[in-house]
């Protein structure tokens, strides 16, 4: 398959640093330095559902083709206000399509799965037209008063339309559990039996141990989809990742060799927005301009579980 279409919607408030260190014990330089995060987008009135079916109507019309012709819908989403339906079938109504739907929680890497599920039913021969959308809204599952996790993240939604091609090279996916690193937990709606201990637990992080796997797991599935493609790092034009953390994105750099100018970034000024962050950063490097016919693109991303996942494909 390909990617016909780009598209992306964000909430209207920004908050910056300074905006934080009015009610925490830190500071735009304290963020920074440890991030590259100044400042992300944060839902105040918004619905999720809505940004994603703007995000969605953006990629059909950039793609040219409308919605009653696809195929299937899959959407990427980790949390949001609706236990059901699922948020693809609220997508589906909002934009008129009539196709099935799905949602998969892949954590921040769903973007990477939902590419590898949609060339898979390709190959297959059960669809064409696919679109893939990642709604998420991270800064309503962490602790607000926590300054380790609460200012990492921001909300947004991006999508992508993928049609008939070969310009999906490789997808690499892999996984490796440890579920006491990245968590959160809810309760449920009680019954007259539940006897086990419940609680709320807002997004834990074991910042050092997220921070070594994202750089070794990216790292080793770059490598590997290259590989498997027969590209050489040294070839790819562009490489867009996960924008969790500028220290883990210099640290692949790194790894693979490569100057930094391969790599564009918005962590700067959206944060950590889970699996919406790699289709809202190839819809605005799209937008600008900056991808010519022919260029070699790798992707990739990581989270909780944990799981990982990378692309590469040819624009």
């Amino acid at each position: 398959m390909k990617i016909s279409g780009t598209g992306s919607a964000l909430p209207k408030q920004v908050v910056t640093n300074d905006m934080l260190s009015q009610f925490l014990d830190t500071s735009d330089e304290w963020i920074k330095t440890r991030t590259g995060v100044s400042s992300r987008f944060v839902i105040s009135d918004e619905k999720l559902e809505d940004l994603a079916a703007e995000a969605a109507e953006k990629a059909l019309k950039d793609a040219g083709i409308k919605a009653e012709d696809l195929d299937f819908i899959i959407c990427s989403n980790v949390v949001n206000e609706y236990i059901t339906p699922q948020l693809s079938c609220i997508i589906q109504g909002a934009i008129g399509a009539t196709c099935p739907c799905i949602d998969i929680n892949c954590a921040c890497a769903g973007f990477i799965h939902a590419v590898e599920m949609a060339e898979a039913f390709y190959q297959a021969g059960k669809v064409r037209n696919v679109l893939i959308v990642c709604a998420e809204e991270p800064t309503r599952m962490t602790d607000w008063s926590d300054r380790r996790t609460c200012v990492l993240f921001g909300d947004g939604a991006g999508a992508a339309v993928l049609t008939p091609g070969d310009n999906i090279k490789s997808v690499k996916l892999s996984a490796s559990s440890a579920t006491e690193k990245l968590w959160q937990y809810r309760t449920l709606q009680p019954t007259p039996y539940i006897t086990k201990d419940e609680m709320d637990v807002p997004l834990q992080m074991m910042g050092q141990d997220v921070f070594k796997f994202a750089v070794t797991a990216a790292s080793k599935d770059i490598t590997r989809a290259l590989n498997d493609s027969q590209i050489a790092a040294s070839d790819v034009d562009y490489y867009l990742l996960h924008q969790a953390n500028i220290r883990i994105i210099n640290a692949i750099q790194n790894y693979l060799e490569q100057p930094a100018d391969k790599f564009p970034t918005n962590v700067e000024n959206h944060g950590n927005s889970s699996s919406s962050c790699c289709p809202i950063l190839l819809d605005e490097c799209n937008r600008k301009g900056m991808f010519k016919k022919g260029d070699k693109i790798a992707m990739s991303a990581f989270g909780a579980g944990f799981v990982s996942g990378a692309l590469v494909m040819e624009w």
